[in-house]
């Protein structure tokens, strides 16, 4: 039985991560802003009113957890804004960046004392993240989070692997989820879910730092 912490927990792939994990016996620490009913049906541990884009919050969060060993650290938390060349927002594309990209990380250096030899730091980030893979444009502010988000993973692969402590990049795939607007093209998070937690299962200090699909698939920078 492993500790995992998901942030992002009380909707969409976080809650499935913490129903999934529940299901197989694996302690799950939930963090969100504001809790759910689906959430506290699950029966596991709370922590509510974190943001993960502030300070304080994080430092509450790990006054509440003191020493608490987190075997998998699932960084699920994150915001979507559109932004068209035609329509730009800086405020909103700084936003994301605070919430997507420089979050998880300050996130990761804030709990690495309560991570250990052999643990794993999963970041979700988007196959939007992918600048190989961008054939469509625009979603400036998404895009440009995402991949910096992928940068900041792969740098923590190599820092962090004298600890012993592994890395996850994974891409969910198109989800119907409300970040999604429920898109009928899809796959439930059930699905994701399962392949997400196949690809940690196999993350190894080998393919740390590797940008995956939740399907298997290696993604293209």
């Amino acid at each position: 039985m492993a500790t995992y912490l998901v942030t992002g927990s009380n909707r969409g792939i976080g809650l499935e991560y913490c129903r999934q994990l529940k299901e197989r016996g694996d302690e799950v620490i939930a963090t969100c802003r504001s809790s759910s009913s689906e959430l506290e049906a699950l029966k596991v541990r709370i922590e509510s009113g974190i943001d993960v884009s502030s300070g304080a919050s994080v430092l509450r969060l790990k006054k509440n957890l003191k020493e608490t060993p987190i075997d998998v650290m699932i960084q699920n938390a994150g915001i979507a804004e559109f932004n068209s060349l035609e329509n730009l927002d800086p405020e909103s594309i700084l936003r994301q960046f605070q919430v997507n990209a420089l979050s998880p990380l300050c996130f990761t250096k804030a709990f690495i004392s309560n991570l250990r030899k052999g643990s794993k730091v999963v970041l979700m980030t988007s196959r939007m993240g992918s600048i190989d893979d961008n054939t469509s444009g625009g979603s400036y502010g998404y895009r440009m989070s995402k991949v910096s988000l992928c940068m900041a993973g792969k740098s923590l692969s190599i820092d962090l692997k004298s600890s012993e402590i592994s890395v996850g990049i994974l891409h969910p795939g198109l989800v119907s989820t409300r970040m999604t607007g429920f898109t009928s093209n899809g796959i439930t998070t059930q699905e994701s879910v399962r392949g997400l937690l196949e690809r940690i299962d196999s993350l190894t200090l080998e393919n740390s730092g590797t940008f995956w699909h939740s399907n298997g698939q290696i993604l293209p920078w």
